[in-house]
């Protein structure tokens, strides 16, 4: 077991100099609390494996704390690479570009010739980049498959005693991990992972790109996953999880029908509901997502509420579907992933 420290703010010194030294950092971001090691040393790299449990082949993305950093990995990046860090960074997009051989641990790439890249816009990331100055390979900082951590304590509840320490920088802000794009030379953006830069804003951004999602339901299962996120069940509370879509007053009925057989069998029920809707439910606990109106709102707190039901002790939960445009899109490609392809489409209301 390692000793776990917890970093406030104006110690940001010592956790950059553990970094330095090949130790395994977990700090804020505007998306998720990451699990930070230098990116150039297998050593450190094997140790986030490790801690979190997490498959060998499922790459990870690398932290910079400025675009002068990328001359030492990257070749020369094409127009539309340079126009996306312009227009996104510092900011939720991960950048899937080719590597310099011998530049990374291949352990970083799970063998592949690219890698992910972004800039946090973070205050506590950026400085805590700038004072390490190494490129820092930082996967969400929870054991693998479970809700990412939103909050300090929430790393410490997976990973304390398997990291060197924990910056305390409070909440994160879009609580959704970053978007993950590819490049199609200039002509095309795909998206391999939706998140904090939605599908909608790059097609703003670049109205005569096309811009591609690999994966509409998020639930892809390619054999070899060019980017976090896009092979295994993630972000799953320890509880069942099956989300719920269709007119809302069918949704309700349908999960109140299936709670109520639940409890009979002695089973405890959670609902993740929005706010419209929730005075509906009746089960063991109902957590509000917010406004369906106001997604941010539920993307911030997905994953707490997630770990909330763990908490209590909740044996079956259900959760409101939510239509899929604009950040509902990562909304529900996480909650899908959560569930681990338990989705129910309801066509007609219940009679």
């Amino acid at each position: 077991m390692i000793d776990t420290i917890v970093w406030q703010k104006q110690e940001l010194k010592q956790a950059a100099q553990t970094l330095k030294a090949g130790g395994l950092v977990a700090f804020p971001t505007e998306t998720v609390y990451g699990l930070g090691a230098d990116a150039r040393s297998t050593e450190a790299v094997a140790s986030i494996f490790a801690a979190k449990g997490r498959p060998s082949d499922n790459p990870l993305i690398v932290h910079l704390a400025s675009r002068s950093q990328l001359s030492e990995l990257m070749g020369p990046c094409s127009r539309l690479a340079e126009e996306l860090m312009e227009r996104f960074w510092p900011g939720p997009l991960t950048i899937v570009l080719p590597v310099k051989p011998g530049s990374l641990s291949p352990l970083v790439t799970a063998g592949l010739p690219t890698v992910g890249v972004r800039i946090p816009d973070h205050p506590i990331a950026l400085e805590l980049l700038r004072l390490a100055d190494v490129p820092v390979a930082a996967p969400s900082a929870n054991r693998s498959g479970r809700p990412s951590p939103t909050l300090a304590s929430h790393v410490l509840e997976d990973l304390g005693g398997r990291m060197h320490g924990v910056i305390d920088g409070g909440a994160t802000g879009v609580g959704l991990e970053s978007t993950v794009v590819e490049l199609e030379g200039d002509r095309a953006i795909r998206v391999l992972r939706p998140g904090g830069v939605t599908i909608e804003a790059l097609k703003r951004a670049f109205p005569g790109i096309a811009v591609i999602s690999d994966s509409e339901d998020g639930l892809a299962q390619p054999e070899q996953p060019r980017s976090p996120g896009m092979k295994y069940t993630h972000y799953a509370p320890k509880g069942e999880l099956t989300v719920v879509e269709g007119a809302r007053e069918s949704v309700a009925a349908h999960i109140n029908g299936l709670a109520a057989a639940a409890r009979q069998e002695g089973l405890t029920t959670g609902v993740l509901a929005f706010s419209e809707q929730a005075g509906e439910y009746k089960a063991d606990l109902v957590l509000e997502l917010g406004s369906e109106s106001r997604l941010e709102e539920a993307a911030r707190l997905l994953y707490a509420h997630l770990r909330a039901f763990d908490e209590a002790g909740i044996a079956r939960i259900w959760a409101e579907g939510c239509e899929p445009n604009g950040l509902g899109g990562a909304l529900m490609n996480r909650m899908r992933k959560a569930a681990g392809g338990r989705v129910l489409r309801l066509e007609t209301p219940d009679k």
